[in-house]
């Protein structure tokens, strides 16, 4: 008796709807207008019995293996078998997240995870340009420090994200600069590295003392997963500040937290010290360096995400 619309991303074998959304009813539209849609050259199927007596799905049309109009090959081709999830399921996670995600990437430098036969297959870091690459992601010369010419990656839009996904990019890394100033830092991120036998509690305080002494230098700071173990405190800059400095001011927060606690944080990058500590790391933030991106996800069992939470969910039972 009800017309509703839903958005959703295919069929399955036994007609029912993949990854179905509610959008609304449809007061506009009778029942008996309503019939399910076919491409002009499907063959018909049997309607099962009471079909459209009680609602059914405006669908939005997508071409197989294509997103943000991105072809994608192989798109069923998975590439976390333990979570199932294929090429095609994440670049529509992408699509689905595109406003929050893009703006930590598009017209940054880029360092990516590239996994091509899966998660569990074999990764690798890549920084430059390779045999393929889509026309959607950008590339550019920067000069580095040393004066050597470096080639750099980025995107501009959700068709560049997509057309990372059909390299099989499974993790992306940008620098805390843009393009358009590669010299020089518009943000910090503070990554706690937890060591065996620390329990996240543990790092959920850390991360607060981090903010607190960041508010004590005027500084309004932000949260996020890493994917795996630890947490990342990011801080906007409210204008670019040099490397050096940039640098400078991450490792006082950094030896201050040692200096203070050594019985809970370890400011030296030595993993044999690093049991029973968190490892407060600022060298995220020189020049090149980069941190995961919030929302991307990670080439590590279960297909997680670096995710953005507020201060107020870093609570017992997070």
């Amino acid at each position: 008796s009800l017309v509703a619309e839903i958005e959703f991303r295919g069929w399955t074998g036994d007609d029912r709807l993949r990854h179905a959304a509610f959008k609304g009813l449809r007061e506009d539209k009778t029942v008996r207008e309503i019939v399910r849609e076919r491409p002009a050259d499907a063959p018909a199927r049997a309607r099962p019995a009471g079909a459209g007596t009680a609602a059914v799905a405006q669908v939005r049309k997508r071409t197989a293996g294509e997103v943000a109009g991105v072809g994608l090959t192989h798109p069923d081709r998975v590439l976390w078998p333990d979570a199932g999830l294929t090429k095609q399921g994440l670049a529509e996670y992408y699509e689905a997240v595109a406003e929050w995600v893009l703006p930590q990437l598009v017209d940054r430098p880029l360092s990516l995870v590239r996994c091509p036969n899966g998660a569990e297959a074999g990764c690798f870091f890549q920084k430059h340009s390779w045999a393929g690459l889509g026309k959607s992601i950008g590339r550019q010369t920067v000069t580095e420090e040393n004066g050597d010419a470096e080639e750099v990656l980025f995107i501009r839009d959700l068709a560049g994200l997509v057309s990372l996904v059909q390299s099989s990019v499974l993790e992306i890394h940008p620098w805390g600069a843009r393009m358009a100033d590669v010299e020089r830092a518009d943000r910090i991120v503070m990554d706690l590295d937890p060591g065996e036998g620390v329990a996240f509690p543990d790092v959920m305080t850390a991360a607060r003392e981090v903010r607190e002494r960041l508010a004590a230098a005027k500084l309004e700071s932000f949260c996020k997963t890493t994917g795996g173990k630890g947490l990342h405190v990011v801080v906007p800059l409210a204008g670019p500040a040099g490397w050096a400095e940039t640098k400078a001011f991450a490792k006082s927060l950094a030896d201050g937290m040692a200096a203070d606690s050594p019985g809970r944080y370890l400011a030296k990058a030595s993993k044999s010290a690093r049991r029973g500590l968190i490892y407060v790391d600022y060298l995220r933030n020189g020049r090149g360096a980069t941190a995961v991106a919030a929302y991307s996800t990670r080439a590590r069992p279960g297909a997680p995400v670096s995710l953005p939470v507020r201060w107020d969910e870093l609570v017992a039972g997070f």
